[in-house]
């Protein structure tokens, strides 16, 4: 990065543009579908957060319980479903939900379009993709592997923190 842009940013920073702001001032656009695309049906082709809104950048919820115990093994839904109460704990301790979510990445463990259509289902049921203004953007990615022996899922968040 040139230090004119590190300076640009300093200077925002200094003049107080990254300040927290009362809810009702966050403003989430989500657009539904961009123009000559095909609508999607449970996602955002786009998600815009107005300038000076906090955001947090979740790292991966994955399938553990407290204990650090793999729930759900070869369950690729029963996983989803601990991954979603995991990333709701990770919200709520940050003081934002579901509801705030402007983009995910959901990792699954397979190449099977019909396990991944499963997957998403549980991911559409939870919340996320009803929340107001639309639902949020996604993608979804069938991989080959993730950092757990036995995990099949984990869904990387970005979301909005109110005030």
């Amino acid at each position: 990065m040139s230090a004119a842009a590190l300076s640009s940013i300093r200077t925002v920073a200094a003049r107080g543009h990254l300040a927290r702001v009362p809810l009702e001032a966050v403003i989430i656009q989500r657009k539904v579908a961009a123009a000559g695309l095909l609508k999607p049906p449970t996602y955002s082709h786009a998600s815009i957060v107005e300038a000076g809104t906090r955001l947090a950048f979740l790292a991966g919820s994955v399938p553990l319980d407290a204990d650090g115990q793999l729930v759900g093994p070869d369950d690729p839904v029963r996983q989803t479903e601990q991954v979603l109460a995991n990333l709701e704990a990770q919200l709520r301790d940050i003081g934002s939900d579901l509801s705030q979510v402007v983009y995910t990445d959901v990792y699954v463990v397979s190449g099977d379009p019909a396990v991944l259509a499963d997957v998403w289902r549980v991911v559409e049921a939870s919340g996320l993709s009803r929340a107001e203004g639309g639902p949020h953007s996604s993608t979804l990615l069938g991989v080959a592997s993730l950092g757990y022996r036995g995990q099949l899922v984990e869904i990387t968040a970005t979301a909005v923190v109110p005030e």
